[in-house]
């Protein structure tokens, strides 16, 4: 099985004018799964990077082929990611409230890359019909048996899926991490209902706190195949039938104790038990303006 391909037209735009942007930090030809999982802790770790002349968009070049990519993150376990499942839901939570203000009517709303299901689980509980794709098999399984939640196990691209069927479609940090962004977003515009709702958020590549950052960029990562700005993914909505209308910063709350657990030198402070169920405790809303939410109609 291939594992690599050599792009030669700009995933987002389709241009054919690329230029080598910068070399990669880590060897992706020994890539595993535990480097792809969504807390991995591999900051400024990136492939060799490619940037479109016409739109500016920015990508892995080597890439790895989908079949590769699907048969790691079909390996994903990552019990971590739910133990984050109250910051999460503040963030999803608000989400949800801005679909809902868009579009009072709900329906089916279905979530890419849909982890351990706690969206979805917002979600129904908010009225919505809930139904999402995971590529993890942990990850499904985990959804079964804590949410109640039957999750497709598989991928967007290949799914059987019916047009037009549902109202909302959620891509929350995943369209980074596929090496198809284009068949992506296009098959969401299938299965949604016309005028139905599309809403991503994904690292802002173009933000000043990735400018500040540099290196130390945490969105710099294996997992991270492509570095969208505003303008890069306006062109691949548009592309694909959808019209983008509102665009914001995305915040993130996360505990203290797992803000900590990112960097080294609090490892002494984490293993004690009752500061460390304390830390957990301690919500922490992080708006540093390096990820945007869009949000964009099927036209």
């Amino acid at each position: 099985m291939e594992q690599f391909e050599r792009l030669t037209a700009c995933p987002a735009c389709a241009a054919t004018a690329l230029k080598d942007y910068k070399k990669r930090t880590f060897d992706f030809t020994s890539l595993r799964s535990d480097q792809i999982k969504i807390t991995d802790r591999q900051y400024g770790k990136i492939w060799d990077l490619s940037r479109c002349e016409n739109c500016g968009h920015i990508f892995a070049n080597p890439c790895p082929t989908p079949e590769f990519i699907d048969s790691l993150y079909s390996d994903v376990v990552d019990p971590l990611y739910d133990e984050e499942a109250p910051g999460r839901s503040k963030n999803f939570d608000r989400i949800l409230s801005r679909l809902e203000k868009i579009r009072p009517e709900k329906g089916a709303l279905f979530d890419v890359g849909a982890a351990s299901g706690i969206l979805l689980n917002l979600a129904r509980k908010r009225g919505w019909e809930p139904d999402g794709i995971e590529a993890s098999a942990w990850a499904v399984r985990f959804a079964r048996e804590k949410y109640h939640l039957h999750l497709r196990e598989g991928f967007l691209e290949t799914a059987p899926l019916q047009p037009g069927s549902c109202a909302a479609v959620t891509m929350i940090d995943f369209i980074e991490h596929t090496p198809r962004p284009f068949e992506a977003v296009a098959r969401a515009g299938e299965i949604l209902i016309p005028g139905g709702l599309l809403c991503l958020v994904t690292p802002d590549i173009r933000s000043a706190a990735a400018r500040i950052a540099g290196k130390k960029w945490w969105h710099l990562r294996p997992g991270h195949l492509a570095y969208f700005s505003r303008e890069s993914l306006a062109l691949l909505l548009e592309r694909t039938g959808f019209s983008p209308f509102k665009t914001r910063k995305y915040s993130w709350t996360f505990s203290a104790h797992y803000l900590m657990s990112r960097r080294d030198g609090f490892s002494f402070l984490l293993k004690h038990p009752t500061f460390a169920s304390f830390l957990k405790r301690i919500p922490i809303k992080l708006t540093l303006g390096d990820s945007f939410e869009i949000y964009a109609r099927k036209s």
